[in-house]
């Protein structure tokens, strides 16, 4: 196995995607000892949050400073910073390019920019600009499981001549299977030869961490995943089992276990994600697990199978 994995890195989101579930609702000392911990557990890079702009969404008054991340803000939650490297998540159209300090006056090392398949244009113009500012960077094309061959075709040829670091592979709806990841990495890899590969995946069908392996033994390089799984709705591979699993000397369990008994178990307690079976119905039919989270929201969040019927009865209109 160690061989077969030895080249990757582990890119820990508990922040940037369980905000989802909290609306970003962390302490300070939260992320501070989360970031002492994954320091510890050898983990490459943690997912602080997004770099969004304040003034680009609704809402932002009510969510946690973890959506925004603010350069001055971050120096006081990480006045030390170890060997784990900073990475923040930023959206087409919700991120003001002039927000992003150079890499030299930031704590962040990794910039990465998620967008759906018919955005990937705007989403290379923001990679540019952040590479020129001197980040690592990463393309995130999301829901991958809806997007057409021919459309998939036309992304990797502008892909392949930008400056972008690394090219991921989403699993949006946690609706991918082993063989699907491979069939995926061999694609990415034969038509972007030139670039490095990253994956992230979700649990809904209990496959999130079954697929990360599969990617990684493929030889895909940066693995997101999440401290006890914590993302939107059925949450992500857990770092846990990547840093238990992957053989490689500078990763060590212990700390995130720590993390775990300390901080997650109690959160988990007041807040929900994880593998439920509205999820699993989401992930089994392709689809984004919003309508399952609204059910969860609801007096009825365990009638599943009058939610399977719903979405499985071809007449009944649901909007997807």
């Amino acid at each position: 196995m160690s061989s077969k994995t030895s080249h990757c890195k582990i890119v820990d989101c508990t922040i940037r995607d369980g905000g989802l579930v909290n609306n970003w609702d962390f302490s300070v000392e939260f992320v501070q000892y989360l970031y002492q911990c994954l320091n510890e557990a050898g983990v490459d890079y943690m997912e602080i949050g997004y770099k969004n702009s304040p003034k680009l969404l609704k809402g932002a008054d009510s969510a946690g400073p973890w959506r925004f991340l603010d350069d001055g803000f971050l120096r006081k939650v990480i006045p030390n910073k170890g060997r784990t490297k900073l990475s923040a998540l930023v959206d087409i159209g919700r991120v003001d390019e002039n927000d992003i300090l150079p890499r030299s006056e930031s704590l962040l090392d990794l910039i990465r920019v998620a967008c759906y398949i018919q955005d990937v244009d705007k989403a290379l113009e923001l990679v540019q600009i952040f590479h020129d500012r001197g980040y690592e960077t990463t393309i995130n094309i999301m829901a991958l499981s809806n997007v057409m061959e021919n459309q998939l075709v036309e992304a990797f040829d502008l892909i392949r001549e930008s400056v972008v670091d690394v090219v991921y592979i989403v699993d949006s709806y946690g609706s991918l299977k082993p063989n699907d990841i491979v069939y995926l990495v061999d694609k990415f890899r034969s038509h972007l030869p030139n670039k490095r590969l990253g994956v992230h995946t979700h649990n809904n069908m209990q496959l999130a961490f079954a697929n990360t392996l599969t990617a990684a033994e493929k030889g895909v390089e940066l693995l997101d995943a999440s401290v006890y799984g914590m993302g939107r709705a059925a949450g992500n591979c857990t770092t846990e089992l990547l840093v238990a699993h992957l053989q490689n000397t500078k990763y060590n369990v212990r700390p995130v276990l720590d993390m775990i008994e300390k901080y997650m178990i109690p959160l988990r307690e007041k807040e929900e994600w994880g593998y439920l079976i509205p999820y699993m119905i989401t992930g089994m039919l392709d689809e984004h697990p919003r309508s399952a989270m609204a059910l969860r929201a609801s007096a009825d969040k365990d009638k599943c199978v009058d939610f399977y019927d719903k979405l499985t009865t071809p007449e009944v209109a649901h909007s997807k």
